[in-house]
Parts: C-alpha cells; sequence; structure tokens
C-alpha cells in the first residue's frame, strides 16, 4: 500500500471512530445539553475526518474543492445547530442535569 492508501484508511477508521463515540454520547448522556455537545463536537470532527479521508480517495481536483466546501459547511452548520438547540432547550426551561439529579 501507499502512503497516500495508509492515509485514506487511517482518515476513514478514525471519523468512523469519532462517529461511533457521538453516537455513544448521544445514547448515554443524561440530558439536553451534554447530548448537544457530544453530537457537536465528535459527529463534525468524524464527519470531517471521513470526508478527508474520501477527498484523498477521489483524487480529482473539483471532488477535493468540494470536500473542502463540506468541510467548511459543517464546522459553521454543526456548532451552530447544537447552540441552536441547547438555546431552545433553555427557553422551555429545561434544566441542566447535575449529580443531586441521581439520588
Amino acid at each position: 500500500m501507499t502512503p497516500v492508501e495508509w492515509a485514506i484508511v487511517g482518515l476513514a477508521l478514525l471519523g468512523a471512530f469519532f462517529g461511533g463515540v457521538a453516537a455513544i454520547g448521544i445514547v448515554r448522556m443524561p440530558d439536553i445539553y451534554t447530548r448537544a455537545h457530544a453530537a457537536s463536537k465528535s459527529d463534525t470532527l468524524g464527519a470531517v475526518l471521513t470526508i478527508g479521508a474520501a477527498a484523498l480517495a477521489l483524487e480529482s481536483g473539483l471532488s477535493i474543492i468540494k470536500a473542502v466546501f463540506l468541510v467548511v459547511f459543517m464546522f459553521i452548520t454543526n456548532p451552530t445547530a447544537a447552540h441552536a438547540i441547547a438555546r431552545a432547550a433553555d427557553d422551555q426551561g429545561i434544566e441542566p442535569w447535575t449529580t443531586e439529579d441521581d439520588s
């Protein structure tokens, strides 16, 4: 395998790992605020790494440009969406989870 192929496999595996971490975070976290955090951070990183692997694999100038636009779009929209969800939850009066809620 060439170094580029190793990079593609590495980026794809890292992207899948962080996507899995985001999915586990959404299922395991106790409230909407921590779920939004898990979704916005890990999911964004996982998708960006996977798109990077796809851009390297396609080796086309136009495909790489499209991948860069997708990455920029995701870096803007994912955290913004998570912030909007958290703000809407706060406006609805949803209280954050605390350790006192376990007892």
